[in-house]
C-alpha cells in the first residue's frame, strides 16, 4: 500500500482482526455483486470504501424514479440510465481507487459461470428465485462463498453459503427450488427503505469477515429481521444430505 491508501484505510488497519494484512486481501479480492437495486446499493457503496480492489457489479436494470426511496446509490440524474453504470459513477465517487466493472445484463448460464468462476466471493441482491438458484448452482459448482440476503416490507433476512466448507449447506438445501414458495417483490408489496440498507451492510460486512478470514460467519444460520418489532433472531440450519444441487458434489 502506498501512503495516500494507508491513509485512506487506517482505521481498518487499527482493528487488529484485519490489520495490513487484512487490508491488502481487500485490496486484492474480486468481489461478484449481482444485483444494483436496495441491497445491491450498500453493499457496493461499502464495499468500495473498504477498498475492494475489483468489483464486478450485474444488473439488467435501469434507474427507476420509484426506485429513488430505497437505493442510494442512484440519483434523480441518472433516472433511465443502466442501474449499473450509475453505481460505477457513484462507487468512483466515493472511491476513486475502486474498479468498478459494470455488467448491464442479466447474468446467466456460461456468462454466470465465468464471472463466480473468477470470483472470490459473490453477494446475491438480486429480487427473485431463478436467479438466486443460478447463482446458488454455480457457486456450488466453483466453490464459491455466497451471501445472499432478501428484504420485502418491514422483514430482511440474510446467510452465508460457504462452498468452501464440504459440511456447509447451499442456499437449495434452505429454500429447495420448485417448492411452492411465493414470490414477492417490492414493486408490489412495497418496501421499508432502511430495511434494505440494514440486511446490505450485513451483506458487506459478511463479504469482508470472509475476504479477511476474521469472526464468526452467519454460515448454517439465517439471520431475521423484524423492522416492525425492530427485532433480530437467528435460526439454524444445516446442509441436506439429499439436496439436489450439493447433496452428491465432492467438495
Amino acid at each position: 500500500m502506498n501512503d495516500d491508501q494507508l491513509l485512506r484505510y487506517s482505521r481498518h488497519i487499527l482493528l487488529p482482526e484485519i490489520g495490513v494484512e487484512g487490508q491488502e486481501a481487500i485490496l486484492n479480492a474480486k468481489v461478484l455483486v449481482v444485483g444494483a437495486g436496495g441491497l445491491g446499493s450498500p453493499v457496493a457503496m461499502y464495499l468500495a470504501s473498504a477498498g475492494v480492489g475489483t468489483l464486478v457489479i450485474a444488473d439488467n436494470d435501469t434507474v427507476d424514479l420509484t426506485n429513488l426511496q430505497r437505493q442510494i446509490m442512484h440519483s434523480t440524474e441518472m433516472v433511465d440510465h443502466p442501474k449499473v453504470e450509475s453505481a460505477r459513477a457513484s462507487l468512483q465517487r466515493i472511491n476513486p481507487l475502486a474498479n468498478v466493472v459494470p455488467l448491464h445484463t442479466r447474468l446467466e448460464g456460461a456468462a454466470l459461470d465465468e464471472q463466480v468462476a473468477a470470483a472470490d466471493v459473490v453477494l446475491d441482491c438480486c429480487d427473485n428465485f431463478a436467479t438466486r438458484h443460478a447463482v446458488n448452482r454455480a457457486c456450488v459448482k466453483h466453490r464459491k462463498p455466497l451471501v445472499s440476503g432478501a428484504a420485502i416490507r418491514f422483514d430482511g433476512q440474510v446467510s452465508v453459503f460457504d462452498m468452501r466448507d464440504p459440511e456447509a449447506a447451499c442456499y437449495h438445501c434452505l429454500f429447495p427450488e420448485g417448492e411452492d414458495i411465493e414470490e414477492v417483490r417490492c414493486a408490489v408489496m412495497g418496501v421499508f427503505a432502511p430495511i434494505v440498507g440494514m440486511i446490505g451492510t450485513t451483506q458487506a460486512a459478511e463479504a469482508l469477515k470472509l475476504i479477511v478470514g476474521c469472526g464468526t460467519l452467519l454460515t448454517g444460520r439465517l439471520l431475521l429481521l423484524d423492522g416492525l418489532a425492530m427485532e433480530w433472531r437467528s435460526v439454524g440450519f444445516g446442509r441436506d444430505p439429499g439436496c439436489a444441487v450439493c447433496g452428491t458434489t465432492e467438495r
